[in-house]
Formats: C-alpha cells, sequence, structure tokens
C-alpha cells in the first residue's frame, strides 16, 4: 500500500514555522515590525549582536525577541491580533486537519510497520521539506529533548570558572549541533512533524494522541506522579558528612547532591516529609526543614564537583518545558531551589535569574501559597533570602565586573522577577506580627543612586500596567527616595500654582506682584493660634504655593527659619489640652482626637492643612500622634472626589488600641482569653458608654445591640466592633475634616507609595538624636576641625543632656527633630564670629548655621552656649 506524504506544519501555517530553518516551532517568536517568525536557537543565534530581522534587515525596536522567548499564549495573542481572520482560519484549519487524519490514525498509525514507512517516507523528502531536518540550527522541540548531561556540566564549568556565562537559551542552541552516533539529528524530533497547527484547542487533542509521542514526553504529562521514596534522615546525612570529611571519600555525598537536585520530582522525594502525601496547603509546606537546612549548610563546604553537579541539575530541571500547570510539588521544588546559598556568588546568577523568572510567572494562587510557606521560614534564613535578592538587584544595576554578567539589554527582564519575587517574601513578612524582619530590610538603599523620578513618571502615566517600574514595589524604596519624590513632586506643583497665577494675572493685564507666588502668612505671636487658622482660611486656594512666614512687628526675613519657628509655635499651642481638640494619654505619650462631636469641625480640617504644609514644605513637626493616625490618613491615600465617600475608616486592630487606650485594650484582652462564663461573669451587652463634656452617653455597636449579650461565641465580634467604634466612629467627623484638610495640600499620587510609618517619620522626622553623627557631618568656616574652640565645643555637646541637645537642635535649625536622610541631611555648619567673647552664640535657622566667637575656654563656652540655646525665641536682624 502507498503511504500518503505526511502533513506539514508550514502547509497549515507559515507563522509558527522559522523563517530561517523551516523549523517546527514550540514558543513562535514574531517581529512586531515586519511579522517574521523565528525559531529559538535562531533567534538567540541572529539576535545576540544585532537588533535587524535577519529575513528583511528591517531594525527591530518594538520588540525584543530574546526576551520574548519566554512569552506563551501571549504571543499566540499578539499574531491572531497582528492578522485579520487567523484565528478563525486556525480554528478550520485543525477540525478539518482532524476529521481527515481521524481514520488514518487509527488504521494505519498504530502498527510500527506504518511508523517506519512514516520514518523512510520522511527520510526520502530530502532538504526543505523536512521541519526537523539535520541542520545546525533546527528548531528545538524542548518536549523531545533528552537530559544532556554533558552541556549541563559544561554550563556548570563555565559558572564555577566565573570567566563566562551561558544563558539558557545558549543552551538551547548548543543542543541544535550534537548529532547522534549515527550521523542523524535528533531522531525523536521526528515523530512529531505531522503535528497539527499551534492553538489551544490542538494542544489540548495533541496530548491524547500519544501514539505520535515519543515516551520521554508521555511522562512528563502524568497528572500525578509518583515520587520515589527517600527515607534518609537528618540524622544520616549529617552522620555521612561526617564519614566523608573524616574518611576523605566524598562519593555517597556526592551522589546524594547529584540524585537530589536532578529534577522537581528527586527533590519532593527527599525533602518532603511524606513523599505521596497531598500536603496542599498554605499552613505547611510540607517540606523537612531540618534535611534541607543541613543539606545547605554543608554544601558550600563540599569539593566543586559536588557543588557543580547542583548547579547542572538546577539547569536540567529549570530547562524543562511544562505542558500543564504547575503542582504543589513543583512549588515545593521553587520553594528548596531558591534557598540555595549558591545564589549568592555572581558566577551563579544567570541560573538563578531563570529560577527567578519562572518563579514570577507562576500564577496567583500558587504565589500564595508561596508567601504563606515564606513567611515559616526562620528569621535567618529568611533575611539571608531577602539580602540574596537584594545583592542579585544591586548587582546587575551596577556590576563590580561588568564582564562578569551578560549586557543589560539582553538580561532587562531579571530585575523585574526578582523584585517580583522580593515581593512574595515582604508580603510574607507583612502578613506575620511581629514581622519576621523589619519593613526598612526591605529598602534598597542602591536605588537611591539611581533615576528614581524618572521612575515615577514612568510609574504616572502607565501605572500598575505590564511596564515594569519600582514604584509598583515600593517597598524597595527607601524614605530617603521616597521623600525626595514628594518634595520634587511638590516643587513642581508649587510652580504650576505659581505660574497659572502670573498667567491669570497677564491675561488680565494686571500688575504683576511677586507676593502673589506665595502663600503669605502673617501672625502675631500673643494671637498665634487664631490668626495662623484665619489667615489659612482666608487663604485656602493658595495652599500649594510657597510658604512664607512674617512675625508682625519682627524683622526677620524667612528663608526657611521663621517657617520652621511658625510651625513649631504653633503645633505646640493647638495641642494643648486648653483647647480641647485633642486629649493627651500619658501611658502611651501621645495625642488623640477629642470625641465630642461638635457641629463645626472646621478647626481639625485646619490643623489637617498644618500638617500637609508641614509635609509640602518639608518640615517636620514636633507631634505625637500614634501610629492608627497614619494608617487612617492613607485610608485610602488619595483623597476621594466625592465629598461623601467614607474616608479614615481602617481596619484596625487591639495592638493599635493598645497604644491610644492602654487600659481598655488590656480589658478587652482579657475578655478574649477568659476561660470562664462570658456571659455569666461579665454580664456585657453590645452597647457601650462614652463620656462627652461630663455627661455619659451609651452607643450600640451594632442593631439592638443593648439586647444582644456577650458570650464566648460572640466576644471575637464585640471586641472588633468595640475597636472600631472607639477608633473609627466615635470620630469620623472629627478625622474626616483631619484627612480632607491634609490631602488638601497633600494630594500627591506619591503618597501610595507609603507606609503608615513612613508617613510618620515624614512629618516627624525621627526622635533619636545621634550628635556624634553631628560632628562627622559637620562643615566649617574659618575654623577647622583640630581648632581649640571647635573640640571645647563638641566636648560641651556631648556632654550635655538631652533635653540640651533637643535645645541646641532646635536654636540652630528651627527643629530638634532629625529629618528623615538622619543627621548628615542637616548640613549642619559652625562658622567663626571674630566678635567679643563676651557675646552670644548666633544660629542662622534657614541655612542651619552656628556662628561661634572663638571663646577662649570651655566654660566660657559651656555658659555662653546655654544661655543662647535656652532663649531660642524671636528673630532679629544684625
Amino acid at each position: 500500500m502507498t503511504l500518503q506524504r505526511m502533513h506539514m506544519v508550514k502547509d497549515f501555517n507559515h507563522f509558527i514555522t522559522c523563517y530561517l530553518c523551516k523549523g517546527y516551532l514550540i514558543k513562535p517568536t514574531t517581529v512586531t515590525e515586519c511579522l517574521h517568525t523565528f525559531c529559538k536557537s535562531c533567534i538567540v543565534q541572529y539576535f545576540e549582536e544585532s537588533n535587524e530581522c535577519p529575513r528583511c534587515g528591517i531594525q527591530v525596536h518594538e520588540t525584543n525577541p530574546l526576551e520574548m522567548l519566554r512569552l506563551d499564549n501571549t504571543l499566540e495573542e499578539i499574531i491572531f491580533k497582528l492578522v485579520p481572520g487567523l484565528r478563525e482560519k486556525e480554528q478550520r484549519q485543525e477540525i478539518e486537519f482532524w476529521r481527515t487524519n481521524k481514520s488514518k490514525e487509527n488504521a494505519e498509525e498504530n502498527g510500527p510497520k506504518s511508523k517506519r514507512a512514516k520514518l523512510e517516507d520522511d527520510d526520502d523528502d530530502g532538504g526543505d521539506g523536512d521541519c526537523h531536518r539535520s541542520d545546525p540550527q533546527i528548531a528545538i522541540c524542548l518536549d523531545c529533548l533528552r537530559t544532556n548531561s554533558q552541556v549541563g556540566e559544561n554550563i556548570a564549568k563555565g559558572l564555577d570558572r566565573g570567566s563566562k556565562h551561558y544563558p539558557l537559551g545558549n543552551f538551547i542552541s548548543s543542543t541544535s549541533h550534537r548529532r547522534e552516533p549515527g550521523g542523524h539529528g535528533l531522531t525523536t524530533l521526528r515523530q512529531v512533524t505531522g503535528l497539527p497547527p499551534i492553538c489551544t484547542g490542538v494542544r489540548q487533542k495533541h496530548r491524547t494522541h500519544t501514539d505520535v509521542v515519543p515516551p520521554e514526553a508521555k511522562a512528563r504529562f502524568v497528572a500525578d506522579p509518583i515520587i520515589p521514596l527517600r527515607a534518609r534522615t537528618t540524622k544520616e546525612f549529617q552522620e555521612g558528612v561526617e564519614k566523608a570529611t573524616h574518611s576523605g571519600d566524598w562519593k555517597p555525598v556526592h551522589d546524594f547532591y547529584a540524585s537530589t537536585f536532578g529534577s522537581f520530582l528527586e527533590l519532593s522525594a527527599a525533602f518532603k516529609k511524606e513523599a505521596n502525601a497531598p500536603s496542599n496547603t498554605t499552613d505547611d509546606s510540607g517540606i523537612n526543614t531540618r534535611l534541607l537546612n543541613a543539606v545547605y549548610d554543608v554544601l558550600l563546604h563540599t569539593p566543586p564537583d559536588t557543588q557543580k553537579c547542583v548547579l547542572k541539575g538546577a539547569i536540567n530541571s529549570l530547562l524543562r518545558e511544562w505542558k500543564r500547570p504547575r503542582t504543589k510539588d513543583d512549588l515545593r521544588a521553587y520553594f528548596v531551589l531558591i534557598q540555595n546559598p549558591q545564589y549568592g556568588s555572581t558566577a551563579t546568577y544567570v541560573i538563578f535569574a531563570h529560577l527567578l523568572r519562572q518563579m514570577a510567572s507562576l500564577a496567583e494562587t500558587d504565589h500564595h501559597f508561596l508567601m504563606h510557606w515564606f513567611k515559616k521560614l526562620s528569621q535567618k534564613r529568611f533575611k539571608l533570602l531577602v539580602e540574596r535578592l537584594q545583592l542579585f538587584i544591586s548587582t546587575r544595576l551596577y556590576p563590580g565586573r561588568p564582564e562578569d554578567l551578560p549586557p543589560m539589554a539582553k538580561c532587562s527582564w531579571w530585575i523585574p522577577c526578582a523584585t517580583k519575587v522580593l515581593s512574595l517574601l515582604n508580603a510574607a513578612n507583612s502578613i506575620v506580627t511581629p514581622p519576621i524582619a523589619p519593613f526598612t530590610d526591605f529598602y534598597n538603599l542602591t536605588l537611591d543612586h539611581t533615576d528614581f523620578m524618572d521612575d515615577y513618571h514612568t510609574w504616572q502615566m502607565h501605572g500598575n500596567s505590564s511596564r515594569f517600574t519600582f514604584c509598583q514595589f515600593p517597598f524597595i524604596l527607601s524614605t530617603v527616595v521616597k521623600k525626595a519624590i514628594m518634595q520634587r513632586d511638590s516643587e513642581q506643583q508649587m510652580i504650576s500654582m505659581a505660574r497659572q497665577t502670573l498667567v491669570d494675572k497677564v491675561s488680565r493685564r494686571q500688575r504683576v506682584d511677586m507676593s502673589l507666588l506665595f502663600l503669605n502668612i502673617k501672625v502675631r505671636r500673643l494671637q498665634l493660634v487664631s490668626d495662623s487658622l484665619d489667615e489659612l482660611t482666608r487663604k485656602r486656594a493658595d495652599l500649594k504655593k510657597k510658604l512664607k512666614v512674617t512675625f508682625v512687628g519682627e524683622a526677620g526675613l524667612d528663608m526657611g527659619g521663621l517657617t520652621k519657628e511658625w510651625f513649631l509655635l504653633l503645633i505646640r499651642r493647638i495641642f494643648h489640652t486648653d483647647y480641647g481638640m485633642f486629649t493627651y494619654t500619658k501611658d502611651s505619650q501621645s495625642y488623640w482626637f477629642s470625641s465630642w462631636k461638635g457641629d463645626d469641625c472646621s478647626e481639625f480640617r485646619l490643623v489637617g492643612a498644618l500638617m500637609g504644609l508641614a509635609v509640602y514644605n518639608s518640615i517636620t513637626l514636633d507631634i505625637r500622634f500614634p501610629p492608627a493616625v497614619y494608617k487612617k490618613l492613607l485610608t485610602p491615600p488619595i483623597g476621594p472626589c466625592d465629598p461623601d465617600t467614607p474616608v479614615g475608616m481602617a481596619a484596625l486592630t487591639l495592638e493599635d488600641l493598645l497604644q491610644i487606650m492602654p487600659d481598655i485594650a488590656h480589658g478587652l484582652a482579657e475578655l478574649l482569653s477568659y476561660e470562664g462564663n462570658v456571659e455569666e461573669d461579665f454580664y456585657s451587652t453590645f452597647q457601650v458608654f462614652q463620656e462627652e463634656l461630663g455627661v455619659i452617653k451609651p452607643y450600640s455597636l451594632k442593631p439592638g445591640g443593648e439586647k444582644i449579650p456577650v458570650t464566648n461565641l460572640n466576644r471575637k465580634e464585640y471586641v472588633h466592633l468595640y475597636v472600631d467604634f472607639l477608633l473609627n466612629k466615635s470620630i469620623y467627623k472629627q478625622f474626616a475634616a483631619f484627612y480632607h484638610g491634609f490631602h488638601s495640600v497633600c494630594d500627591s499620587n506619591a503618597l501610595m507609595l507609603l507606609r503608615p510609618e513612613e508617613v510618620e517619620i515624614l512629618v516627624c522626622g525621627s526622635p533619636s538624636l545621634d550628635m556624634g553623627a553631628l560632628q562627622r557631618g559637620a562643615q566649617y568656616e574659618n575654623y577647622s576641625k583640630t581648632d581649640p574652640t571647635i573640640r571645647a565645643f563638641w566636648d560641651v555637646v556631648l556632654s550635655f543632656p538631652l533635653d540640651l541637645q533637643k535645645r541646641l537642635l532646635h536654636f540652630t535649625t528651627g527643629s530638634d527633630r532629625v529629618p528623615v536622610g538622619g543627621m548628615p541631611d542637616l548640613n549642619f555648619k559652625i562658622s567663626r564670629l571674630d566678635v567679643s567673647t563676651d557675646w552670644l552664640p548666633i544660629s542662622h535657622t534657614c541655612f542651619n548655621q552656628l556662628c561661634l566667637p572663638p571663646y577662649k575656654s570651655k566654660k566660657d563656652l559651656r555658659h555662653k552656649l546655654t544661655i543662647a540655646i535656652s532663649n531660642a525665641e524671636g528673630f532679629g536682624l544684625e
């Protein structure tokens, strides 16, 4: 019987056939500019050093073929969108293919004779007609690719030398040059020449037609693989290592590492507590943590060959193409691999990058599992993993030896993938109380030296789209960067407001007064609060202009110092308990909003605007709010357009209440832990009482609360509602006015980048003083570090009590708080004042400058300096 010619893939659709080698494509990569499609091998070969299409020579600007190799369905969708009618054509051809070939597959293709005849027919076809010809640039079907230990070993050797790094694409390309002993190419690839066009439906069917799929590929699609049993315990492993250390025979240990890291299946077999148990829970990864830690603790002390075999196993595992959703055992393999301490070396960064890329591309549900497994790590392992990822990002940004890493243009996906995996660790850290690591551990200080404003503007333009920016992951940006973004964004808004004022004046042909470019506040010291609130009310439209303050009757010119003084004095008087706006809690040493519900909350709005002005003008305030205030200020972080939208209704907990009303918080905690009968012993209902101006008023926490008793079953609900009432509902009107006042000035998108703790630092600075840091960063004018007066000055200052040190800081800078960048950011300067030593020291708070006469003794300096800083109120001109 004469066999009919086998269907070729290119007969159905040339968009999934390589234009250069005519190879069958598992993942076609298409150049957007010219729609020419190439296989992996050709992309690696032709696009490694050039950005020209090898088919037509057009310059490739929009697409990065090397980057697009990792995409799957996205490329198919792009091709379908670029070629009208292609999707429908593919579906029609698919139906036609399976209808015309069904009988042949059932009747003829089941026998070995038929298969042999097909291969002979393929051999007779010759060069260009065969999609899997023996061509050096053939497209590689990784489903048919056998484990290539020799190539993997070569990569591991190259990584060990550190002289040359091979991307996984080069590994794919290198396999295309290998020949079988008989002189043919990869013979197993010939069996898939009859596969139909690639689309979702066809892929599903080609899995069911296993007659044309080689055995290696069949095994990959088993839904629930059986994990081989590995019974080695931690003690047995440690004994084996100890024996190898004494005898020098590392072969048993080497064999263990080689077999364990050879595949994902073996990783699960070695480290899973129960080999074939489901263990599909976020509560426990199912990994034998003690054994894993022991294996990794020893790894870096094993012979080089053993370390190479682990890297080779990681390469072989990561090279495998997965045609099914990840199983939980696959996630466990990723969880194990990412803890490998070898990834701390730049020589392994190519492998580490591909591991991070695969982890970053996992489904959201898989990320959810990994996040909860990460939070179970010990603090030491967790911090090491965070540091390893931070070092990877920093090294990729600013490599010590650029030749050790591939060019940035060819691995632009490294940093986005690493940052996304780091975000999983940050999320794991945030859901644990207390956190495993402080949030500052996630700051990458290398980013302080990048063009973060360009990153911010890109984020503003594109949002959380597919274009990567660090602002999408604000946890990685330090407070210094966020403050700089806020400050520059504020400056842009100030310039915009000033420009608009000038344009309005010119368009009306009115005289331009330069004072219109500023928010000018004139106040009297004796009527400081009333004058300030009146000025802010009248000039509400000018709040986004640069602030300038004038004290009536004083000749000082505001270059920043008067503004600092105004904020400092105003805040102290507004928060005095005599005004009744805020209550002070001695236990927590913080202020909270008065629960008195007056009809007019305009003063709270003005206080919010005042705090917004401080942030807007980069002034630190001495405000002692609990952290809950800043959580409420960021709920939501951007003020809503609809004034009726609820604001400040943060999800606060008993821990937040503990910092505001510790007595009530302790009582509620005792209620939750009480082991007796809550209903009979406490005799409480869902009704609470609150004092307002000496009057006790009842409030129901829920409808009919006065009739609902608190029991053992509903006490958690009672505590939740009570906390919400105290911190949200009882002060809603006051805080809503405060919120809108703050956001009327600070409505920058940069607020979305901030944590509540970071907002507090921006508003209040740091209360802790490091005068040693101030000394190290000090600058001198007409003095030197070794001058006797300077030595005496620092001896006196360092011996001052904390109160006098704060007074000195207030005297010289206008504030006793330390800014975000610490003492060095103050730019503190000491200048020589050539006057009589009878003079007191003079300061210029606008410039953080102290003018110091050349006192002859330390005693005289201490006396004059103490007098000066203890009477530092008021301004004058020299």
